[in-house]
């Protein structure tokens, strides 16, 4: 079972990510994890943090002269601008003074602040806010990079792109390309493949920061050539499109998920919803005649592209501040505005592509098992050896 865990606080000393469960002998590139890292910190639309963090892994266990151990893999990524917030973070007591700066007693509306203090039992929304915060997907992003480097040697390749941005959106059915994905795998702009709606997308959010407001979005995972039946239909729990929902909801900001043409088939009738089956004699492969499922049939990759979108709510921390209650007198105030983005939909899809990539890492684990990577890759050379015998065409029966 390959699992993970982050740590860590937005003005902490470092953010930590856990992953166990890796096999071993599995290549490590921490460039390629540090490439992932400065994705998602692109984007138009991001706010001064950016501007401060360089983020960079640092490899603290697991690995070995570039081979995993197959020990839990933990990776710490130093926060530069804490050294603008040791006293307000220390993890030292404090006197009242150093306690009671950048104090939040006002929460934020639409964010875990009010809720998470009652919850909690605190009545300094910054306990809640420090671990709620969207920072925290850096650690995630670390994680996602090691799950891309394992599904790898299984031909598995992840990608994202932007589908809209407020009311400026890709045309209604447009299906994005693999080439086109990896044409703005590194954009730091907007993310989206065509460039006169790159170019309304960039309006909309300049548009939004006049105003002292935030806009949202959404945006596409698209896998390409994932495995044939990752996940089951034997247990709620194992499906995996609920899996892939699960991961996808737990984004910040990330109020609704899709998986394929899920929303536009609910309008449809059944004749126009489902994908119609093939079978390609050359190549011995079952196929679909399309894909309005997303690769994904009665909660198992059918081995079509997967696609997943998920949506956005604009940021909840405005410079237009909206109504809210002082946690302590009662009062009413206008919310405290923290630092923050005006759009981040394009760094969205990349911590997407983390979560995706570790919910199908998991189901491939599951599948293969194995110590090694070795072992495992042999384990899922047996089961496509297991699928092309049953795609295997039957010889005509002899005459007479």
């Amino acid at each position: 079972m390959l699992t993970f865990r982050t740590a860590g606080e937005s003005h902490g000393p470092a953010l930590v990510a856990i992953v166990d469960g890796l096999p071993s002998n599995l290549g490590f590139d921490v460039d390629f994890v540090n490439r992932e890292l400065g994705r998602r910190q692109g984007g138009f639309g991001r706010g001064g943090r950016m501007k401060i963090e360089t983020d960079r892994v640092r490899v603290l266990s697991g690995v070995r002269h570039g081979k995993t151990l197959g020990s839990p893999v933990s990776m710490l990524i130093e926060n530069r601008d804490w050294e603008n917030w040791g006293d307000v973070m220390s993890a030292e007591p404090a006197p009242e003074a150093v306690r009671a700066k950048r104090r939040v007693t006002r929460p934020r509306p639409g964010h875990a602040d009010l809720v998470g203090s009652q919850k909690f039992d605190q009545t300094d929304a910054r306990n809640i806010l420090e671990r709620s915060s969207a920072r925290e997907t850096t650690a995630r992003v670390a994680a996602g990079a090691v799950a891309k480097l394992f599904l790898k040697p299984f031909g598995v390749n992840i990608l994202s792109h932007t589908t809209s941005i407020g009311s400026v959106r890709v045309p209604e059915g447009f299906r994005v390309s693999w080439e086109q994905l990896e044409s703005v795998r590194d954009d730091k702009i907007v993310r989206c493949v065509l460039d006169d709606c790159a170019e309304r997308m960039v309006d909309e959010i300049r548009n939004a920061q006049k105003d002292g407001d935030t806009v949202g979005g959404t945006f596409e995972v698209v896998v390409r050539d994932p495995p044939v039946g990752l996940g089951s239909h034997t247990s709620w729990d194992r499906k995996l499109d609920g899996r892939l929902a699960q991961a996808m909801m737990s984004i910040n900001a990330v109020k609704a998920v899709e998986i394929g043409e899920g929303v536009r088939t609910a309008a449809r009738r059944g004749s126009l919803a489902h994908d119609e089956i093939g079978f390609d004699a050359a190549t011995g492969r079952f196929d679909r005649l399309s894909n309005r499922a997303g690769g994904i049939e009665g909660g198992m990759s059918n081995g079509e592209e997967i696609r997943v979108v998920g949506y956005l709510k604009p940021i909840p921390t405005l410079k237009k501040a909206l109504r809210s209650v002082d946690m302590i007198s009662k009062e009413p105030f206008l919310a405290q505005h923290e630092r923050s983005d005006t759009c981040v939909v394009p760094a969205a899809g990349v911590i997407g592509e983390a979560m995706v990539a570790l919910v199908l890492a998991q189901a491939v684990r599951e599948k293969c098992g194995g110590d090694s990577i070795g072992e495992a890759l042999a384990h899922y050379e047996s089961y496509r050896a297991q699928l092309r015998r049953f795609a295997a065409v039957p010889e005509p029966a002899a005459e007479g």
